[in-house]
């Protein structure tokens, strides 16, 4: 159920709120920076406990008057952390309006990784390396947990990726959808939000890769085709071992005979 916290602590005094008697408390902030010290307020509530997904933050004319900043300084953070996915803001006045605590969507942290990755502040190799660790992981729990109708839309995700006439872009998206849908059926949440922001992340960047390659595109999209066919192969076999083989061949393989060479 959803909690007003500006109601409680203005009704009953709740603990936590305009105090520093316990740690994640509403208390005054300096004025050096001030918007950013919002969001570390907000941060220790979430932290500490206080404040939990669902949970309504007090308006921000109430939040400001708490913390002895500005409104401005509060919509500024605000505005900040539900760029980050962490905060839900809706105007109106039903029971669905104000400010929330969200769950941090896939979609958040694969926007954070799209403008890293576009900077190049992850170098290739560490991106390569973490898809590795993370798909492997999740091949190997889809392996034991996939059920029959995910098998059955995995293979539609091959065939439609065999269909003639499929272009480089058509063959990306599918190929991130397969891969996608793997590390889903793997069960582990936070595995599988951090690879679809990984592969995600790297949808316009594979997509560039495919284009320059030029007529060797050809060969290496039939040994794509293949690595996903013998994965999927060990995921209905129900072979752990099978699978995370076949899913870092796979992945090694295409960098090593495709974009990168160098880094497998």
């Amino acid at each position: 159920m959803e909690r007003c916290w500006w109601c409680l602590a203005k009704g009953v005094g709740l603990s936590g709120f305009g105090t520093d008697e316990q740690g994640g408390s509403w208390r005054p902030v300096a004025r050096t920076r001030t918007y950013e010290l919002v969001i570390e307020r907000i941060e220790e509530q979430i932290v500490s406990g206080q404040l939990h997904v669902g949970d309504r933050l007090p308006p921000e004319r109430d939040l400001a008057q708490m913390l002895g900043v500005s409104r401005a300084a509060v919509r500024e953070a605000f505005r900040a952390l539900e760029a980050q996915g962490v905060l839900r803001m809706a105007v109106g006045t039903g029971p669905d309006s104000g400010t929330t605590v969200a769950a941090l969507p896939s979609q958040a942290l694969t926007r954070l990784l799209r403008l890293h990755v576009a900077l190049a502040n992850f170098p290739l190799a560490d991106v390569v390396q973490a898809r590795i660790m993370l798909e492997c992981e999740s091949v190997r729990n889809a392996a034991q947990r996939a059920t029959p109708d995910v098998l059955e839309d995995l293979r539609k995700l091959l065939d439609a990726m065999d269909a003639p006439g499929c272009g480089r872009e058509r063959f990306n998206d599918l190929d991130t959808e397969f891969h996608v849908a793997i590390a889903e059926a793997g069960g582990n949440r936070l595995v599988a939000d951090m690879t679809i922001a990984i592969r995600e992340s790297m949808r316009r960047p594979l997509l560039t890769a495919f284009d320059d390659l030029g007529e060797e595109w050809f060969p290496i999209a039939d040994g794509l085709r293949h690595d996903h066919r013998m994965i999927q192969q060990a995921l209905e076999a129900g072979d752990a071992t099978a699978a995370e083989e076949q899913m870092e061949r796979h992945i090694r393989g295409f960098y090593r005979n495709g974009c990168a060479p160098d880094l497998a």
